[in-house]
Parts: C-alpha cells; sequence; structure tokens
C-alpha cells in the first residue's frame, strides 16, 4: 500500500517547520529505542482494512498478517504492542506527529517515502495487477483509458493511474474497492496482486487479471522515523532472527498461504 499526498505535504510542511526553527530530523534528535524499552510498549499503526494483512475481526480486534508480524518483532525486542488504526492517506503524517511509533502496514517502499521515514525490511513482496471482472471486454492494459479505474485513496497506485490518464475513483479499502469492482461500479481495479487475489479468492467472487501489465516486485517495509538507527537495527534484527528460525514462514502460511517474501 502507499501513500502519496501525505508524503508530498510533509516535503511542502518542511519549509513552514524550518521558519519556526524546527527542522524535521529534531523531531527524532534522540534515538527512540530506549525510550521504547523504558514505556515496555511500541505503538505500530495501520489502515485495518487491508485484508487479510490487516483487518477488523468478528471480534473487533485487528488481526492479520501485518499485526501478527509486528507484535513478533515487538515480542523479540521485549515490547508489548498497541495497535493503532487509522486512514491510510495520513498515516505518514501521524507517525512524524508521534502518534505512533511504527508503520506496520503493508506499505511500499519507494524513493519518495525514504525521504521522509525510514524503512525496516522488506518484511514482503508483491505486484501491482488489475483486475476486472471474468466477461468484462477490457482485454489489455490498454483497454484502460476509456473505462473508470478503482484504486484505494492514498496508494501508489492511485499515483500510477493517474500518470496514465486514467479516469480514476478512490475509496478508503481494499474490501470496498472489491464491491465496487463486483457491483459494477467501476470497470477495474488496482492493487497489490496477493492482498487482492486472496480477499476476492476468501468471498468466492469471480475475477480476471490483466496479463500484460508489466511490473516490478514491490517491497513493503516498516516505517520508522528518521534519526533512530539503533531502533532500526534492533527491528531489522528482529525481522531477520523469525526469518531464520521458521516463524515467519508459520505466520505467513497462516495468513496469507504462502511464504511471501
Amino acid at each position: 500500500m502507499t501513500n502519496r499526498r501525505t508524503v508530498l505535504k510533509t516535503l511542502l510542511g518542511a519549509s513552514t517547520l524550518a521558519a519556526t526553527g524546527i527542522s524535521l530530523p529534531s523531531l527524532a534528535a534522540a534515538d527512540e529505542l530506549e525510550s521504547l524499552k523504558e514505556k515496555g510498549v511500541i505503538r505500530i499503526a495501520m489502515s485495518g482494512a487491508y485484508p487479510p494483512f490487516n483487518f477488523i475481526s468478528d471480534s473487533n480486534e485487528v488481526v492479520g498478517f501485518d499485526p501478527a508480524i509486528g507484535e513478533e518483532i515487538a515480542k523479540r525486542m521485549g515490547l508489548k504492542t498497541e495497535i493503532v488504526t487509522t486512514a491510510w492517506d495520513g498515516i505518514i503524517g501521524g507517525l512524524l506527529a508521534n502518534k505512533y511509533d511504527a508503520i506496520v502496514g503493508s506499505m511500499s517502499i519507494t524513493p519518495e517515502r525514504e525521504k521522509v521515514v525510514d524503512f525496516v525490511g522488506p518484511y514482503y513482496t508483491t505486484k501491482r495487477a488489475i483486475f476486472v471482472l471474468p466477461d468484462s471486454p477490457i482485454k489489455s492494459v490498454a483497454d484502460l483509458k476509456d473505462v473508470t479505474v478503482g484504486v484505494t485513496l492514498g496508494e501508489t497506485h492511485e499515483e500510477w493511474a493517474r500518470q496514465q490518464g486514467y479516469n480514476v475513483k478512490t475509496y478508503k479499502g481494499l474490501p470496498e474497492l472489491i464491491l465496487e469492482l463486483q457491483n459494477g461500479r467501476v470497470d477495474a481495479i488496482i492493487n497489490d496482486s496477493i492482498a487482492a487475489i486472496l480477499a476476492m479468492k476468501k468471498n468466492d467472487y469471480k475475477y480476471r487479471i490483466l496479463d500484460d501489465l508489466k511490473t516490478d516486485a514491490i517491497g513493503a517495509g516498516i516505517a520508522i522515523r528518521k534519526g533512530n538507527p539503533e531502533l532500526k537495527d534492533a527491528m531489522q534484527k528482529a525481522l531477520d532472527s523469525m526469518m531464520e528460525d521458521g516463524t515467519y514462514e508459520k505466520i505467513a502460511m497462516k495468513w496469507i498461504g504462502a511464504d511471501i517474501r
């Protein structure tokens, strides 16, 4: 998942901070690892609207692959976890405003984001995919220029779709996006392949993927505030160790049904 508008707002807001004598790096002048250990809790953020990676269960708990990964990393660091759900298009802004300590929400690692946050990982990889209904007249990517394309607000897929000149409609999360396709209110949707395929299969929805889309693998990382090399190193070591000892694969098989490194 991605967040274009928040990054742009953050970059534009840097000049305002500078005018007041505050720079972005100063917001995290001291490494936060020690303070997190003192508190004993790390707050991790996600949208809660991206099944099976993160979603609200019937018992009103945030569950899925992302919280399981975040909780295991925290456990190996001797920390408890507090999960925060927030709108995706403002999630980086919330991190920079210290509303939580990390984003473990299937965030794609992009050069634009790396200007304002640091990443741990990647902890899985996926690809961009375009989905249509089985009987859709859309046969190739070239056919998308005259139709309506659905994307999640703030994701890199939205930015990409607009760059292609598509007629774009935005939605809050993957469940809503998929329903719009199934109900015929959009002609195609663009999303990370793994999440969309699993969500549609779970609901027994029929779909077809446009197989002529050329795309590279996308790495999902854990975002933290810049200026925290010790925190970044500790989180990376925890992630590496769970990948090495088989814990990562167990979590992936439970929630995704495959090892998605």
